[in-house]
């Protein structure tokens, strides 16, 4: 873990090199807004597959066939 965190101070410390320290605030907010929309959209497609799996469970198939005629 300590690891990690050498790497992303490192790579935080690129960018303030390279972009420079007027545009960071910028990147940081397209970032977080790109965070966010990920956010939601894994939050509604796993509504949808939980919404899915509950209606599946609860209703009977209906593409079995008809029990035959005695």
């Amino acid at each position: 873990m300590p690891d990690l965190l050498v790497i992303l101070i490192v790579i935080l410390v690129l960018v303030l090199v390279w972009r420079g320290p007027k545009t960071l605030p910028s990147l940081g907010n397209a970032l977080g807004r790109g965070v966010r929309e990920a956010r939601q959209e894994a939050s509604k497609a796993q509504a949808e597959i939980q919404s899915r799996t509950t209606t599946s469970e609860t209703t009977p198939p209906t593409d079995r066939d008809p029990p035959p005629a005695a």
